[in-house]
């Protein structure tokens, strides 16, 4: 007979998911063990793996979201974990780990700030330090620095040595904070897109590394800009794609490929394999646990999913559901 747990379900894809009784997930692998989950963040990747719109989802349903959260091993050691691709995600009382997804976390860090933090800081901290030979001193750019993810990368590009961070995003309350966080320069994307990106070009031409959250037509426009005014096009410009949210596509024109020493690759899942990020894991947790760099974590007991799911943050806010409270 099955034990049921409490969790947030998702039972149409259309719907923010409920908080109701499951079947408690067993364990079936010899790497695997459940564990009590502390707290899982609200991630925008959560949001489309439930609304089924996220490049990995199949659609499957029931589904309980929640790709990441920190979880009490049956020993008591404190983990943070990263759920498998399955329907039976974070957002519950416990979860099924796959050891060699997780790692474990120091003394006296704080569940909630781990949960808050990893997800959106991992997108960049992955891209300068498994996609590109990323060298102290060089100049980045983050296109689409006023989400979580881009707040967090103008910090991390700094962390890692970065002689120079660029942030552009079209919030100007969010961008005049970006200062704060290390932004050397910060870009207004408001208004015309060309215009904008002609104020970009003359403010970004000669970086070397663009993490771009935008994609789209911001992209396309920055790209052209960019590469016009670059004064040496011969030295390498590398662009990473790691979100979306301004289009899905994007076209790159080819004269840009064939005129200047200009690559375009991606970060994410499938791009980097699951041994890639987990290798990353323990010196981005100390620099979170440490303070280095900085998140605004909101706990939100999970009882309450189905009524804060639809409500926006505040800027720089995460929320992270804390299934004991």
């Amino acid at each position: 007979m099955s034990i049921s747990m409490y969790a947030a379900v998702v039972r149409s894809l259309d719907s923010a998911p409920k908080y109701e009784l499951f079947d408690t997930p067993e364990p079936s692998g010899t790497n695997e063990v459940l564990v009590d989950v502390l707290a899982a963040g609200l991630h925008p990747r959560v949001r489309s793996q439930a609304s089924g719109s996220h490049y990995t989802s199949t659609g499957e349903l029931p589904l309980i979201p929640g790709i990441d959260g920190v979880g009490r091993l049956p020993n008591g050691q404190l983990v943070y974990f990263v759920a498998f691709d399955t329907s039976l995600g974070t957002f519950a009382k416990k979860a099924v780990v796959d050891l060699r997804r997780s790692v474990p976390l120091p003394e006296g860090v704080d569940p909630v700030l781990i949960a808050a933090a990893m997800n959106p800081a991992m997108s960049s901290w992955v891209a300068l330090r498994r996609r590109v030979d990323f060298q102290p001193g060089q100049k980045v750019l983050v296109l689409g620095a006023t989400g979580n993810a881009g707040q967090m990368a103008v910090q991390i590009g700094k962390l890692l040595g970065a002689s120079q961070v660029i942030g552009a995003g079209r919030d100007r309350d969010r961008l005049n904070s970006l200062s704060s966080l290390g932004a050397d320069v910060i870009v207004s994307l408001s208004g015309d897109p060309e215009v904008a990106a002609k104020r970009l070009g003359e403010a970004a031409s000669e970086v070397d590394i663009v993490i771009d959250y935008l994609w789209g037509k911001p992209a396309e426009f920055a790209m052209i800009s960019m590469l016009t005014q670059r004064r040496d096009r011969s030295r390498a410009l590398t662009w990473i794609q790691i979100g979306s949210v301004a289009g899905a596509t994007a076209a790159v024109p080819s004269a840009a490929l064939r005129s200047a020493n200009f690559q375009v690759l991606g970060c994410g899942q499938g791009s980097v394999p699951t041994a890639g990020y987990v290798a990353e894991f323990p010196a981005l947790i100390h620099a979170i646990a440490d303070g280095r760099l900085k998140v605004n974590a909101v706990p939100v007991p999970l009882s309450k999913v189905e009524e804060v799911w639809n409500t926006p943050s505040y800027s720089g806010q995460r929320v992270v559901f804390v299934p004991t409270i």
